[in-house]
């Protein structure tokens, strides 16, 4: 084999066509069993909770993942941790958004669950993306652990939120935005860290907006062609889209496979 180098590939609109529920293309899954074959390490990195990205991870035959936008990692099939969110910060949104009339949930394990103080959530947005579960008087301060946060408004309302300054968050489905960690980057590095790799060796793949703080100087970064036009700004190599051959065509293209 010649260099080994370490593969980490967002979900959404890169491993994954279709949107959240779409599909993974036969030439990804082939990809990845050839970038196997040539003993590179595959892993994968994603915004989405451990428990969401774990399917994923399982449908693809790898073993690692950073997951919750950087704070969670998971190697050789086993979850190390999760980071949670600043809880006196998530407090403060959560007062700022009762103050202003806005619904909000909390996640506060690594399942499928989201807890909402009423009904306003789920009525706003009829999302099954999480289920809402209300647990009534729900507050924040009682919970020990905050992994991420929900909070029901339109684009730019999020914008005069005073105390969502402090926290880190994205926004995908028009009805609500997510207070998640975007820091992609730092899970990578404690991943590397643990392998002793040099950071040159890592290889990420991205689309989105939650991707661009996971393309740093530090190694090579490959924009998917569907991908945000910032991203392919800071891209070494933009491919195709995730459904025309974009995984692939950029192992293909940067000599990743076997000879």
């Amino acid at each position: 084999m010649g260099r080994k180098r370490y593969l980490f590939f967002d979900i959404d609109g890169t491993l994954l066509a279709g949107g959240p529920l779409g599909y993974v293309p036969e030439s990804t899954k082939l990809a990845v069993k050839k970038l196997k074959e040539a003993g590179h390490f595959l892993a994968i990195a994603t915004g989405r909770a451990q428990f969401m990205g774990a399917p994923y991870m399982q449908l693809l035959g790898m073993e690692n993942m950073v997951s919750d936008g950087g704070n969670g990692i998971t190697i050789d099939g086993e979850l190390i941790g999760i980071e949670p969110l600043n809880k006196a910060d998530v407090v403060a949104l959560v007062r700022e958004c009762e103050e202003r009339g806005f619904p909000w949930g909390l996640a506060v394990d690594n399942s499928d669950v989201r807890l909402v103080p009423d009904g306003r959530f789920y009525e706003a947005t009829h999302d099954n993306y999480i289920k809402c579960r209300i647990v009534p008087g729900l507050d924040p301060e009682d919970q020990e652990i905050i992994y991420k946060a929900y909070v029901v408004c339109r684009e730019p309302e999020e914008y005069t939120l005073e105390s969502l300054k402090k926290l880190p968050w994205c926004r995908y489905m028009p009805e609500y935005f997510f207070v998640e960690p975007t820091e992609k980057a730092v899970g990578i590095r404690r991943m590397m860290d643990y392998y002793h790799a040099d950071y040159s060796d890592a290889i990420v793949f991205g689309d989105g907006a939650n991707d661009l703080t996971m393309f740093t100087d530090d190694w090579t970064k490959v924009a998917m062609g569907n991908a945000i036009p910032e991203l392919k700004a800071k891209a070494d190599y933009v491919t195709t889209d995730v459904d025309q051959d974009g995984i692939y065509n950029a192992c293909l293209a940067l000599g990743l496979f076997e000879e």
